[in-house]
Formats: C-alpha cells, sequence, structure tokens
C-alpha cells in the first residue's frame, strides 16, 4: 500500500527524512511542468523545482494536513518562478529550439503529437503563450495546463476568483488573436 503524502510528511517530521525522496518522486514532474511552463526555459525550470523542494523541505513543519500537499509545494513553485521572474524583471522568452517534450507549455497536455500539423500547432501555442504578460500566463498555465478550478488557482494564487476569471478570459482572448495572426501571416 502507498503511504498518502501526509503519512510521509509525518515520517519526515519523526526523523525518517528519506521518506521525502518519495514526495519528491510523486512531485518532480508536475512541479517541473508548471515551472517551465511559467519561466519557459527548462534550465531554470529545473533550477526553481530544485529550489522549491529544497524550500518546502525546510519549511514542511509549516504544512497543514487540510491542504494537499501537491497544492502546497504547487504554491511554492509558482512563488519561486514569481521571485526568479521579477528578479530578472520579466518572465524568460521561450526557448523554441526545444522539443515540445522539453518547452511545455500546454504541450505536454497535447502529448507527443503524432503529426507534423499537431507539432506545428503546438509550436504556435508554445510561441503565442510566450507572448503573454506573466498573469495571464500564469493563469492559463494554472487553469489549462495543471487543470486547476478557479477556486483552487485562488487558493494558490491569493488572487481572487473573479480577478482569476477576468485574467483567463484576457488571456484566451489575446492567444485566439496572436494565433489566427499566426495562421495568416
Amino acid at each position: 500500500m502507498t503511504p498518502t503524502d501526509a503519512a510521509l510528511v509525518r515520517q519526515v517530521l519523526a526523523g525518517h527524512t528519506e521518506a521525502f525522496a518519495a514526495l519528491v518522486d510523486r512531485y518532480h514532474a508536475a512541479c517541473l511542468r508548471v515551472a517551465t511552463n511559467l519561466l519557459g526555459n527548462p534550465d531554470d525550470a529545473e533550477d526553481v523545482v530544485q529550489d522549491s523542494f529544497v524550500r518546502a523541505y525546510r519549511h514542511l513543519g509549516s504544512y497543514q494536513e487540510r491542504d494537499k500537499f501537491g497544492a502546497w509545494l504547487t504554491r511554492i513553485v509558482v512563488n519561486q518562478c514569481r521571485t526568479r521572474a521579477s528578479r530578472e524583471a520579466r518572465y524568460v522568452p521561450f526557448d523554441h529550439e526545444r522539443p515540445a517534450a522539453d518547452a511545455g507549455v500546454l504541450a505536454d497536455r497535447l502529448s507527443a503529437p503524432p503529426d507534423v500539423e499537431q507539432r506545428e500547432r503546438a509550436a504556435e501555442l508554445r510561441h503565442a503563450l510566450a507572448q503573454l504578460g506573466p498573469e495571464q500566463r500564469e493563469a492559463v498555465v494554472l487553469r489549462f495546463g495543471e487543470e486547476m478550478s478557479y477556486e483552487e488557482m485562488a487558493a494558490l494564487t491569493g488572487v481572487g476568483v473573479s480577478a482569476l476569471k477576468m485574467r483567463v478570459q484576457r488571456a484566451c482572448a489575446r492567444l485566439r488573436t496572436l494565433l489566427s495572426e499566426q495562421l495568416f501571416s
């Protein structure tokens, strides 16, 4: 039987630090996907994820069992991405030379596109998403890439549900414009 996240956290807090490796194994891919989608650079995303796991380990005592561990950890990742972005005063542009599996940006949800047309659409989506501002990109990534409800997004970001709905709405409108421009250019 696989231990729950809460059970693993209790083990770590009781001194069995090796139990944290199970949490890392369980959440690394999802955290990396979020960070890559927000930062656009797989190398920066990996750094942020490593920093996030270190921060999570150091602050494990503040984790509340009533919260989902994955949501708590994702909040740390998003905040680390924000910190990195503000330190650089902007989100890093996407590296369009990397394959879709590395660059992510919702393409993870498409899985590995089997044909050329789907790969081109995924690349167009990555390019358009890279042109959104950080708040809109974050909202779209959390809503559609991570399939979070607005309530989950609000709890994670500290932004109100109505503001998040507006960000997603405006981001979708902007994406439609950008994608149609790419289609007809």
